[in-house]
This record gives C-alpha cells, sequence and structure tokens, in this order.
C-alpha cells in the first residue's frame, strides 16, 4: 500500500476545505494554531547567549502534536500550508522542529486563495521553509516579550497588577492620549457664516442660496460686527452672476481592499470591530459549505497591505460587469492601483476567489455576519475595475459691493461604479444641495433674504476604531495581522474605553502612558517604533540578521530599564478616580469608575463609611413599554449586558417599574402600535419586533430565537445582577476536554502573564 502525504494547517475548517479538493492520497489535518511557544512563566529569552530561545510546546497541545508525530512517521511527503505570513511561515518552522520533519521530506506551500486551481497548483510547486520569514517572525516576538515580559512587573509595583506594555499598544495608547489631551487644551474660536437667498429679476423663475466666500480670496468672518457690516453693504447693492462655470467631474472607484481599510470600512457600514471583522476574514477565507458546491474558500488572505490584483480576476471582473452591466461600465483596460512604498507585496489585495459567487446567490448558504462582509468585498472589489462615475456640476460665483457669494451643485450623471459601491466616510455627510437656475453671466439677481450664524470651531474628534486603524497604519505602526489584537488589548487593559464608537482615555490609561513618556521614551515614540517596523521588514527581505537587530535594541532599552527602576525605587503612582455624574443614591456623593474582575463598574468613593456599587448603564433608544421611562443598558457582574427600565431601583413605588429585557431596543418604533421595536441580543443582523402583545406584529418570546426569563425571572434582580433566565449556551471551542481532563483543568489555577499585544 502506497503511502499517504499529510498537509497541515492551522485550522480543522481549512483542512476540510483543502482535504475535499486533493482527494485520496493526501490526509489533511490542524495543528490548531501554534504547536510550541517562548514558556508563559518566565521571560525565555537568554540575552547572554546570544537571544537563545527556550521554545517549549503549547500545553494542551500534547495529543495534537502526538497525532501529527504518528502521521508524519507513515507519511511520505509532508506539506506544511499555514497561513502565507510571517506567523503562519513560522508555525511551519515550529511544526518540522517539533515532528523532527528532514528537509528532504518537508515541502511549504501557501494558498493566497483556498480554490481547487490555487491549491492543486500550490501542492504542484511547492519550495522551502523561507527562514528570513521566519527569523522576522522571531524577532518580532522576542521584541514584544523583552518590552513586555520587562517593563510590566515595573507596571504592576508601581501602580497596579494585570497591567502590560509593548511597542505597539503602547504607542496606540498614546495616540488616543495625545487626542484626548488635543480635545482638553482646545480653545472654541468663533467665526460667523452669512448665506443669501437670491432669486432671477426676468425670467422670475428659481430660488437659490449662496454662502458668503469673500473678496478676490477667501475672507473669514470672526464677529458679529464683520458680518453685519457684509450683511449691510450687500443689502443695499444689486447682485449680479460673476461667473457660471459647468463641467463633467468624474470620481474614480476606491482601490481594493487591504487588511486596515477593510478593518475601516467594516466598522464604518457594518459596526464591527477590527477584531470582529478579522474573525469573520478568516471564516470566509478557509471556506463555507455552499448547497450543491461542499466547502468553498471565498476571499483571499485577508491580512495584506498590498493592493496588487492578479490578471486572472481583473478578467472575471471585467467579464462580469460586461455581462450583467454592459460596456458603459468597464473603462476599457483593468484599473491597476499602486501600493504604498514599504509595503509588502507578498499577496494580493482582498477580494473574492471567485467573482461569479454573488453574494445574493449565496446569501443563505452564509450567517448574517458573513453575507455583510462577503457583500462588502465582492462589491469593493467589483467596483474597483468599473468605469469612473460622471457628476454635472455647477459653480456660481456672485457679486455684491465687491464682495463674492459662491453656490454649487452636482448632480450624478452617470453611475459607474456607484452601481455597485459607494466608498463609507469617517465624517458626517455633507447636506444634500439644491439644484441651481440656469443662470447666465451678468444676469441680474434680487435679494430675497440673507441668514447670518455664529459658530464656533470644534476641537478634534475622538478616535473611533477604524480612525485609529488608519492612524497606525499611515504612522507605520505594526502590520496588518496586528491592528485588531492592539486595540483589544488597550481596551481588555482598560488603557481606553469606548463611549458609543468613540475611543477615550481612562486615567489608568493617562497614567501608564505618561511612565511610558518619561522613562521609555523610545518605546512609545512613533518615529522609533515606525523605524522598527521598518527593520523587521529588511530581516524578512534577508538584508539584515535578525539577532543583529535585537542585539542593537536591547543595549539601549536595557539601560532606560535600569534607570526607570533606580528613578521609581520606593515610588508608588496613584490613579486618580475618574469621577461620573452619577450621584450616590445613599449618601449624595458623586459616585467614581472601579475595576473588578468583571470589569468597570461604579462606586461610592465614600467606602467604608458608603458601600454602594451599581452597574454602569448606557441610555439606549426607545422608551420603556411598561411606563415609557427610558431604557438603559447595564451590565451585571457576570458581564452579561442586559436593558431595564430607569426606575427599575426607584424608591419612589409609584414610580417603580420592573420592565426588564435580554432583547435590544433600537431605534425605530412598530409601525401598527408606535411602540419601541426590540432585536435579538447578539452577533450579526437581526430583524427588529415588536413586544406589544396586544400588537398584530407582536413576535412571542419563544420565536425570538432563545429562551426567555420565567415570570419569575421578571422580578428586579439583586443589585448589579441580570434578569434570571436559563444560562445562554457556551461558546463553541476548538476542541473539547473529556470530563476527567476538564476537571483537572479547572483545578489547576492559570499562569500568570505578561503580554504584549
Amino acid at each position: 500500500m502506497a503511502k499517504s502525504n499529510l498537509v497541515i494547517v492551522e485550522s480543522p475548517a481549512k483542512a476540510k476545505t483543502i482535504g475535499k479538493y486533493l482527494g485520496p492520497g493526501y490526509e489533511v489535518k490542524a495543528s490548531m494554531g501554534h504547536v510550541r511557544d517562548l514558556p508563559k512563566s518566565k521571560i525565555g529569552v537568554d540575552v547572554e547567549r546570544g537571544f537563545a530561545l527556550d521554545y517549549q510546546p503549547i500545553k494542551g497541545k500534547e495529543e495534537v502534536i502526538d497525532d501529527l508525530k504518528k502521521s508524519a512517521k507513515k507519511s511520505e511527503k509532508v506539506f506544511l500550508a499555514t497561513d502565507p505570513d510571517r506567523e503562519g511561515e513560522a508555525i511551519s518552522w515550529h511544526l518540522k522542529e517539533m515532528l523532527g520533519l528532514s528537509d528532504e521530506k518537508t515541502y511549504r506551500v501557501t494558498f493566497n486563495e483556498i480554490t481547487k486551481k490555487v491549491v492543486g497548483d500550490s501542492i504542484a510547486h511547492p519550495r522551502a521553509l523561507d527562514m528570513d520569514l521566519v527569523n522576522a517572525q522571531q524577532a518580532r516576538r522576542v521584541l514584544d516579550r523583552l518590552v513586555g515580559y520587562q517593563i510590566s512587573p515595573l507596571l504592576w509595583k508601581k501602580i497596579r497588577r494585570g497591567l502590560s506594555a509593548g511597542r505597539v499598544q503602547s504607542v496606540a495608547t498614546r495616540l488616543v492620549c495625545e487626542r484626548e489631551a488635543e480635545i482638553r487644551a482646545f480653545v472654541p474660536q468663533e467665526y460667523w457664516s452669512l448665506d443669501v437667498e437670491l432669486e432671477r429679476v426676468a425670467p422670475n423663475l428659481g430660488r437659490f442660496k449662496a454662502a458668503f466666500y469673500g473678496r478676490d480670496k477667501k475672507m473669514e468672518l470672526n464677529s458679529e460686527d464683520a458680518v453685519t457690516a457684509v450683511a449691510q453693504a450687500v443689502q443695499a447693492a444689486p447682485f449680479t452672476v460673476r461667473g457660471v462655470k459647468r463641467q463633467d467631474k468624474q470620481r474614480n472607484p476606491a482601490p481594493p481592499f487591504i487588511t486596515s481599510t477593510l478593518q475601516q470600512e467594516a466598522s464604518r457600514k457594518l459596526n464591527m470591530t477590527p477584531r470582529r471583522t478579522m474573525s469573520v476574514a478568516q471564516q470566509l477565507y478557509e471556506g463555507v459549505d455552499l448547497e450543491g458546491e461542499g466547502t468553498v474558500g471565498l476571499i483571499t488572505y485577508m491580512r495584506t497591505d498590498s493592493l496588487r490584483l492578479s490578471d486572472e480576476a481583473t478578467a472575471a471582473a471585467r467579464d462580469f460587469i460586461l455581462a450583467r452591466y454592459g460596456s458603459d461600465y468597464y473603462p476599457g483596460k483593468p484599473r491597476v492601483y499602486k501600493t504604498k512604498s514599504g509595503a509588502q507585496d507578498a499577496h494580493e489585495a482582498i477580494r473574492p476567489s471567485d467573482v461569479r459567487l454573488t453574494p445574493e446567490d449565496i446569501r443563505k448558504d452564509l450567517t448574517a455576519e458573513q453575507y455583510r462582509l462577503y457583500k462588502l468585498i465582492w462589491s469593493r472589489f467589483l467596483a474597483c475595475q468599473m468605469a469612473s462615475a460622471v457628476y454635472d456640476s455647477v459653480a456660481i460665483e456672485v457679486e455684491s459691493a465687491g464682495y463674492t457669494f459662491r453656490a454649487n451643485h452636482s448632480a450624478l450623471k452617470f453611475s459607474g461604479y456607484t452601481a455597485v459601491y459607494v466608498e463609507g466616510r469617517d465624517e458626517d455627510e455633507e447636506a444634500p444641495q439644491s439644484p441651481l437656475p440656469d443662470l447666465r453671466e451678468g444676469e441680474g439677481l434680487r435679494l430675497l433674504k440673507s441668514d447670518r450664524e455664529q459658530h464656533f470651531t470644534q476641537p478634534p474628534t475622538r478616535y473611533t476604531e477604524a480612525t485609529l486603524v488608519k492612524a497606525l497604519e499611515e504612522k507605520g505602526i505594526g502590520r496588518p495581522s496586528t491592528y485588531a489584537p492592539t486595540i483589544s488589548t488597550i481596551m481588555d487593559r482598560e488603557y481606553v474605553v469606548k463611549e458609543g464608537k468613540y475611543l477615550r482615555t481612562t486615567p489608568l490609561g493617562e497614567v501608564v502612558t505618561g511612565l511610558m513618556k518619561d522613562k521609555f521614551t523610545d518605546i512609545v515614540d512613533t518615529a522609533f517604533t515606525a523605524h522598527m517596523e521598518e527593520q523587521l521588514d529588511e530581516v524578512e527581505a534577508g538584508k539584515v540578521d535578525w539577532k543583529s537587530l535585537l542585539s542593537q535594541f536591547y543595549g539601549g532599552f536595557e539601560q532606560e530599564l535600569k534607570k526607570a527602576e533606580q528613578d521609581l525605587d520606593g515610588e508608588r503612582i496613584k490613579v486618580p478616580d475618574e469621577v461620573s455624574d452619577v450621584i450616590c443614591p445613599k449618601c449624595g456623593r458623586n459616585l467614581v469608575y472601579k475595576s473588578g474582575r468583571f470589569g468597570r463598574f461604579l462606586a461610592c468613593p465614600g467606602w467604608p463609611e458608603c458601600d454602594h456599587t451599581q452597574p454602569i448603564v448606557i441610555e439606549m433608544p426607545g422608551k420603556c413599554p411598561k411606563c415609557g421611562g427610558r431604557i438603559l443598558k447595564k451590565t451585571s457582574k457576570r458581564g452579561y449586558a442586559y436593558y431595564g427600565c430607569e426606575f427599575n431601583s426607584s424608591k419612589d413605588e409609584a414610580k417603580k417599574c420592573d420592565f426588564m429585557t435580554w432583547d435590544v431596543p433600537v431605534k425605530e418604533n412598530c409601525p401598527a402600535c408606535g411602540q419601541t421595536l426590540f432585536k435579538k441580543s447578539g452577533r450579526g443582523f437581526k430583524k427588529p419586533f415588536c413586544i406589544n402583545p396586544a400588537c398584530p406584529n407582536f413576535l412571542p418570546e419563544d420565536q425570538r430565537g432563545y429562551k426567555k426569563k420565567t415570570a419569575e425571572a421578571a422580578e428586579s434582580p439583586a443589585e448589579g445582577a441580570p434578569p434570571r433566565e436559563e444560562k445562554k449556551p457556551p461558546a463553541k471551542t476548538a476542541a473539547r476536554k473529556t470530563p476527567a481532563k476538564a476537571k483537572a483543568a479547572a483545578k489547576k489555577p492559570a499562569a500568570r502573564t505578561k503580554k504584549e499585544a
């Protein structure tokens, strides 16, 4: 019997997809990610011995490793098919070392997309392991370990336990802190706007508004006196059309997605966090079961900063555009997008593996989140190969008393790529413009009225997750694989909190950042961190020795660390309380934010005299269906979100209301009864429903997707506790423990860790 070939990937989903394509003669198994790493209990890096690394098998992976060893032993060839990036290359190298594979038996393959053609071609054309890629990953891992495992204990001793520092997370926190400082230091400046409403003298048709511009160049109206002077001058003077400019303006489509732009757009349009975006994208890449097709990888690899597209992909887009939209919607030749300097070009941009698989055709086989993200990627890719949109643009200049007023309007003339996709914006959309009359140069106009309005300049906007990713990318901080975990880390450490869609630093984040800026200047310096990323790229390219890079870094870092320990000897840094505007119902003090094992909560600063605590509440849209009060989002002591009336705990029995629910209130009201609509909690889009039993749109509890609380559970829970109901099903795990192992694991305390993002 001929020996089979072993193919090792990271995940069972990926294994399933590739196994279908390869068929008999190949055994496809999953490593479940990394199989070995630096130890959690110690730094694992011997600086004195030339940065020797103490790699150890990851606990809990013993069975996986043994199974892979057995399969490798009986296989003729072993194909290491982990992800096509630094991390994937390192996993393959670790697998080779752990399994004791010879060079002659080991083959490295990568898949930019998991399709039958690409998988077959890759298996047919393997390569050797790229040790430059491996060393670049090792260098990053060691840098993060050195920083995290040596600074974090200092933070524990001087501020509080559970804190961490890192090359990327500390810079990200600094950016948010500095934006907050800008907002606090901002001094509003007064300015005025002046709009005039005009109409044609003859024929008496067509009114429009024009905004004050200036004289020969733009003028600022910084006071009421200034705007009054202009208003009085034009009130007594005629208005004349100074110029009319009509032209067709073209707007080109946005380039295809890279990791950062996908995270930004998914945040804007789908309200997905970067971490969730990458998780769902991973599912689409590894493969989804399609009816009649089996498991299919739907998108290309989603960790990339290259805008390159293959000839086959652009040809497929061309054929699809011509077939569905016609020749007017195709620009005549493929659009080519230039990748920014310094970007990695190992992979294509993020695109659908097969553009013929439209989102609508496969919607029934996808989860709500998978469908929405796939549609976003598919639409963006198709649009990037389509003709430009054409707008009919009109610009009018009007003159009076030596002052110029301007009016602009544009209307879509040819939809082009906008028939498929329109890029989202971080800023508020501009107000829609009214059409302008068909004016001629020199034509007289009549002033109907003028409107003046006082304004004040606004401070910089706080970062959102999307704009923070954009800032990190622009400054060269981190790489596509690090954006999502970095933001998650700084939020988990409570350096940054999310209010609505905006990120704000906490006093803890400001204290930690202040210490880092004072004692570890290089670590939180954006230019230094960006330079380190460039050096890591040089290691990947084989131009810089990875251990020389580590040595160069550690010399200065070690000195900073020693000096910081000396300067802070015997000092304990206090984190000031973050005061809320919520009043303690017992003693009348302003409650302060505290952190516990289940996250942030509100507590009275008067402890021990006053021991009042309560969960943090957020006002939600809609009104309580029982009493019309506000609906508040609360967090239980177990970390679950629930929703209840603001009068749940009212001391006034007449006002007290027992309304509570797991369902999420939405902005829309029921069209039949006018009450607030709700949707099922959890990720993904859910259709809103009405909970009013007297309404024809009422959806009973047993039809809302999960078991609801009983009548007993509707009673007001204890302070900070969610409504009692059936326990939610546990999250799916990659592998199940046997009862015995699970019991043993429960008894064993978790090791304390010091991590970098």
